[in-house]
C-alpha cells in the first residue's frame, strides 16, 4: 500500500514511492487484462488501482508545484 509522505520529506524520498506505485499499477493492469480472476478479485484489484492512481496523481501535482515554485524563484533571481 502506498503511504502518504509527510511534507517534511524530500522529493527524492517520494520518487521511489511513485515508481513503486506505478509498477504495482502496471502489474494490476496486466493481471486484470488476463481475465482469469474472479469478479470479487477483479473488483479488489480495481479498487487498489484507483488508490494507486490517486496517489500518483497527488505526487505528480506536488512535483509540478515544486517545479513551478523553482521556476518562479529563478525568474525573480534574473
Amino acid at each position: 500500500m502506498v503511504k502518504k509522505t509527510s511534507k517534511k520529506t524530500s522529493s527524492a524520498s517520494t520518487t521511489p514511492d511513485f515508481e513503486k506505485a506505478i509498477s504495482e499499477l502496471e502489474a494490476l493492469v496486466e493481471k486484470m487484462e488476463k481475465g482469469d480472476q474472479s469478479l470479487e478479485q477483479s473488483l479488489k484489484d480495481f479498487e487498489r488501482g484507483v488508490e494507486l492512481t490517486r496517489a500518483c496523481q497527488q505526487a505528480l501535482t506536488q512535483a509540478e508545484q515544486k517545479v513551478q515554485t523553482l521556476l518562479e524563484k529563478s525568474a525573480q533571481a534574473d
